[in-house]
Parts: structure tokens; C-alpha cells; sequence
């Protein structure tokens, strides 16, 4: 719960247990193809360095909205205005996600290539997400992410970690990935090549792999990833794993995650690849 809201229906694909799922077929292809286009071991894209990781911030359903202009991928984006505060922490690094979660109306908006503009904000894309439904964006239509997909149910939080337990999917990026999609994206990657991981590819550590010697934070990620595994969510840094921006971070906790080779995942079988027509 975030701001006295579940974050999407207890049988969304974010909160499934794939534990117990059939590894996909093409999973030796797709891992071996990941390991050979850049870093082979899990990064975690966060720490104590506010500079790291995608930070959000919770707004009351009285929020006033502002204006929202898009520059890049406007025709894919949820027009504004949006209860967005021109104080919201902006995402270091390239992409600059800003993120609000609605309480009241448990409405999630995601910003990508944020920047604040007058009394509003320009951004290259957004994306508005009912927290309380299973509802997609459209076929094709990306979002602040390039799979389509929403940033926030993806990230490793503080608060989980305190509570000592994640129950949902996390997002993942990797540098080479397939011009295709499997729902719950709607959006593809980049790359012709069928070895290379699709959006939505779903991935999860392998249960012969021993975690026994991982403590504190890791423990409980890898935990996560072993039942819920992670979606391959967009193009960027090879075995990129997100978690929120706070200097709570232990870093040298969390870099235990950095001893974890790719091959220690597998893919689960995650439904049929769409592509454009």
C-alpha cells in the first residue's frame, strides 16, 4: 500500500507469483544472448546517492493540476493537465521520470524527460495509470517506459524492505532488446534479432540458485525475484534493476546483488510476442 492505495488488483501481472511457472523454451537463448551484449551480473540501479534510483511523491486528491506539454511522444500520451507539483523530484541521469501517486483517487502519473516549464511542466511522454484496474495502455503506445509499462510498480521500495518482504514484479533494462512485446507491454524494443529479451519478457532466479549467504536488503530483492521475478521493461544498462531514489539505501548491502550473474535467471513462459503490423 502507498498513500492508502494497492498498487493494482491482487491478480494484476505485477503482483502474480511465477514461482511455479514453466520456463520458457527459449530461455537458454535469450540469457546467453543478454550476457553476450554487455555486463553479465545484476546492477542495482539505486543507493544512498539520491543522484541514483527513480524517486516519486504522494499527492492528496485535492492536488492542484498544471499543465503538461509533450515533445517527443505526444500522440502516446495521456493528454493534461496533471496533479503533478512543480516541486516533485526529478530523476538524475538521462531519462529525468518524475512520478505522483494520487491519493483518493490511487491515480499513478508517470513523466519522461521532465522538466518544469512556467507553471507547468514539459516532458517527452506521459502516462496516467488507475491503480485499482488491470486496464492497459494501448497496443503499440509506449509510456514513460519503452515497453509501455508503469515505472513505479517495478521498483524496489524502502518501506518493503523495512517490512521485510516485496510481493511484486521489479523492473529490469538491458542494452539489447527484440522489436517485439508480451502483454502487459504494449510497446517494443528495438533490435530485429530473436535471441534478444522482448518487452515484458518476464524473468526469475532460478531456485537452485543458493541465496543462503545474502543478507538484509539483498535478501529480501532476490526473494522477490525468485517468486516474482522482473520485467524486461526497457533499453538501458545490461541487468539494470530499479529501486526508489532515497539515501536510506545501504550500499553496502544492496551491492551484494552485484555478485549475482545473469545466469542465475531464468524465463518464464510469458505469453505469445506481438509486433507491429
Amino acid at each position: 500500500m502507498v498513500a492508502g492505495c494497492a498498487i493494482f488488483p491482487p491478480d494484476n501481472p505485477w503482483n502474480r507469483d511465477v514461482s511455479n511457472d514453466p520456463v520458457d523454451p527459449r530461455s537458454d537463448r535469450y540469457i546467453a544472448n543478454i550476457q553476450a551484449h554487455g555486463p553479465g551480473f545484476l546492477h542495482p540501479d539505486f543507493g544512498s546517492n539520491p543522484q541514483y534510483g527513480i524517486p516519486y511523491v504522494v499527492v492528496p486528491a485535492s492536488q492542484p493540476r498544471v499543465s503538461v506539454t509533450y515533445n517527443e511522444y505526444g500522440d502516446e500520451s495521456d493528454p493534461g493537465p496533471h496533479p503533478i507539483p512543480l516541486d516533485a523530484p526529478i530523476e538524475g541521469g538521462r531519462d529525468h521520470h518524475v512520478i505522483a501517486i494520487q491519493s483518493g483517487t490511487c491515480r499513478l502519473f508517470e513523466l519522461y524527460h521532465a522538466e518544469r516549464s512556467g507553471n507547468g511542466w514539459v516532458a517527452g511522454s506521459g502516462a496516467v495509470f488507475d491503480l485499482r484496474s488491470n486496464a492497459l495502455r494501448p497496443d503499440t503506445w509506449t509510456s514513460c517506459d519503452q515497453a509501455g509499462l508503469p515505472i513505479f510498480p517495478g521498483l524496489a521500495r524502502m518501506d518493503e524492505i523495512r517490512a521485510g518482504a516485496i510481493r511484486h514484479a521489479l523492473r529490469v533494462t538491458f542494452e539489447h532488446t527484440q522489436d517485439g512485446w508480451i502483454l502487459p507491454a504494449t510497446h517494443p524494443g528495438g533490435d530485429e534479432d530473436r535471441d534478444a529479451p522482448p518487452m515484458g519478457l518476464r524473468f526469475r532466479l532460478k531456485r537452485s540458485y543458493d541465496i543462503s549467504r545474502f543478507r538484509g536488503a539483498a535478501r529480501v530483492i532476490l526473494e522477490a525475484l525468485r517468486t516474482y521475478g522482473m520485467f524486461n521493461a526497457d533499453t538501458g544498462g545490461n541487468w539494470y534493476l530499479s529501486g526508489e531514489a532515497t539515501r536510506s539505501w545501504n550500499d553496502a548491502d544492496i551491492d551484494q546483488l552485484k555478485d549475482v550473474p545473469g545466469t542465475a535467471f531464468e524465463v518464464v513462459q510469458s505469453g505469445a510476442i506481438r509486433r507491429r503490423p
